[in-house]
């Protein structure tokens, strides 16, 4: 199994009038700590992309708990607890305040398509290497 953490603190424009994080933010937090585990992997966005591969949501969930609030630190969680293969690759989230109280939790499933064509490929060699070791 793979996981990672990433810490951010939430902003006000990140809240709603309840003073609450829009459920819509949750994603791009859940992007953010994806992008920033595959970095830690060494494995950059920006290089898929210019290989010719994206990695569009195929799904997203995402159940909340309790709410993040204005200036709240937030430790986000990312796990793979299977290897990647074919041309999907399954993030779980867990996403935690400082008092390490359960916010949400969630998956995102990834698609690895040909930028080209927008059709699944399977998934680059290197990422499945650089994951191996893990699982």
């Amino acid at each position: 199994m793979y996981s990672s953490e990433i810490q951010l603190r939430v902003r006000y424009a990140e809240t709603d009038q309840m003073g609450y994080v829009y459920h819509g933010n949750y994603a791009a937090y859940f992007e953010v700590a994806r992008t920033e585990a595959f970095r830690q992997l060494g494995i950059r966005y920006k290089d898929l992309e210019a290989d010719g591969v994206g990695m569009p949501v195929g799904e997203l969930r995402t159940c909340f708990r309790r709410p993040a609030r204005y200036d709240d630190l937030l430790t986000i969680k990312l796990l793979l607890r299977q290897p990647a293969e074919g041309a999907r690759v399954l993030f779980e989230y867990e996403i935690r305040n400082e008092a390490q109280e359960l916010l949400a939790e969630g998956h995102t499933l990834m698609v690895f398509v040909s930028t080209a064509t927008g059709r699944p490929v399977s998934i680059p060699a290197d990422i499945v290497a650089k994951l191996a070791p893990y699982f």
